[in-house]
């Protein structure tokens, strides 16, 4: 564990797929909130490995001065989560790290988490020798657009989609 930004700790993995599953969750929920997003357990289970990291962002101190060293502590308060996983370049062929989810709890925004978050996995893809990040956000999340695009990320293509009639 270490400090993401003043405040925050950063930790990474763990098999907590049943957190994964609640981030994502409230993630799809906030935008589409008449939606049941029950078959995200099928993508967790699907995508994730120990191929695809997958970074917790804790409150800091809050275990510091709990009553006794004897007494067993609560588990972590985990405001946010960077999930990240490989994806191929269509064009150039390329590997290339794709984030799956990026969330923070609503009261924990604003915080400069996301970014840090993002900044972040964006280390971890050259350390690992890529040369893209990617990511999919959709048209109504203004606040994602806004983040991604003040932190240097550009359309490269639209993904269109057509309902189909029965």
């Amino acid at each position: 564990m270490s400090e993401l930004i003043p405040g925050y700790t950063i930790r990474t993995g763990g098999v907590d797929r049943a957190l994964l599953l609640k981030f994502m969750q409230r993630t799809y929920k906030e935008l589409f909130p008449e939606q049941d997003f029950s078959h995200l357990a099928r993508t967790v289970e699907q995508y994730y490995s120990k191929e695809t990291p997958l970074w917790w962002v804790d409150l800091a101190n809050q275990q510091e001065n709990y009553p006794s060293p004897l007494t067993p502590r609560p588990s972590p308060l985990t405001v946010a989560c960077l999930w990240a996983g490989n994806a191929i370049d269509q064009v150039q062929g390329d590997r290339y790290t794709h984030i799956f989810l990026l969330y923070v709890e609503p009261e924990h925004r604003r915080r400069g988490i996301a970014t840090a978050l993002m900044h972040y996995a964006e280390n971890w893809a050259k350390k690992r020798g890529d040369r893209q990040i990617g990511l999919q956000v959709f048209q109504n999340n203004q606040s994602a657009l806004n983040l991604y695009n003040q932190i240097g990320y550009q359309s490269t293509s639209i993904w269109m989609v057509k309902t189909l009639a029965p």
